[in-house]
């Protein structure tokens, strides 16, 4: 299972993908976690990375593409991933479509958590008042003056990917206003709609393969029972089938002999009719 999920900042995203990861054994991929490994790693794109970082400049799509493309290549991505943070642009999701296409593999679908900017604003300011009246600082990536901001850029830049994955039948929408548990329940149910996920949950290889092993003995056992017991049957009659054979025969031959005796009979009297007729004439003569 492979999915992208966009959303505005605030709209829960972090949230769902680390229950998707927990449910569905998939991994969550972060691009900046992923440009950070790289670096640590020294790959031939993570260096590159790190030296255009080092300059102060933004990291250039194709060089995201490339870590991207390393990282879906290691074996906790086997199973499927969520792409987090990317991509954030159209052109982005170009790149990111010419590499699936590549490594022959499929995005099942992009999943747009909607919600209420207004209400989002409203939540982050009771976080901000809580916070100050527990006596701890606020976050200064997490104040209604930076969330305006931040979502001025999600519309300009971000909010035409909607468009981009509609037009390509992969968009689904979900209402980010529910409740936590019931967004992950419509996240579940969608995806299990469009057959990404396995209709009965995710089994492990051994498991599904002693099961599939199983069926075909279970179907041979039956199939080898019926055949007894149809034999079974078959041979039941024989016996009946021999007597009823042998009075036939019987019948046969008494009516065989039956009828030789009566002719035999028949013969004789035919026999002594003309005699007596002849010697009755002879003695007139």
């Amino acid at each position: 299972m492979r999915l992208i999920l966009l959303g505005p900042p605030g709209s829960g995203k972090g949230t769902q993908a680390q229950r998707l990861v927990h449910k569905h054994g998939i991994v969550q991929l972060s691009t900046g976690e992923m440009l950070r490994a790289a670096v640590a790693a020294g790959t031939p794109v993570g260096l590159q990375a790190k030296e255009i970082m080092a300059n102060g400049g933004l990291v250039p799509d194709e060089v995201v593409v490339g870590i991207i493309a390393d990282r879906i290549e290691q074996p906790d991505a086997k199973k499927g991933f969520i792409l987090d943070g990317f991509p954030r642009t159209v052109p982005q999701a170009e790149a990111l479509d010419d590499l699936l296409k590549r490594k022959h593999l499929k995005l099942d679908a992009v999943v747009e958590l909607r919600v209420n900017e207004s209400a989002l604003l409203e939540r982050v300011e009771k976080r901000a008042e809580e916070t100050r009246a527990r006596g701890e600082e606020v976050r200064l990536d997490d104040t209604p003056e930076v969330l305006t901001k931040r979502l001025a850029q999600y519309r300009s830049m971000t909010e035409p990917l909607i468009h981009y994955y509609s037009e390509r039948r992969k968009l689904l929408t979900v209402d980010g206003m529910m409740t936590i548990e019931h967004v992950t329940r419509e996240i579940n149910r969608i995806l299990a709609a469009i057959g990404a996920l396995e209709p009965k949950g995710h089994e492990e290889p051994a498991k599904a393969a002693n099961k599939a092993a199983k069926r075909p003995a279970k179907k041979t056992a039956k199939a080898a029972k019926k055949a007894a017991k149809g034999a079974k049957k078959a041979t039941k009659p024989a016996p009946k089938a021999a007597k009823g054979a042998g009075r036939g025969a019987s019948k046969a031959r008494t009516a065989r002999s039956t009828a030789r005796g009566v002719s035999a009979r028949k013969g004789a009297k035919a026999a002594k009719k003309p005699a007596k007729k002849v010697t009755k004439k002879r003695a007139k003569r």
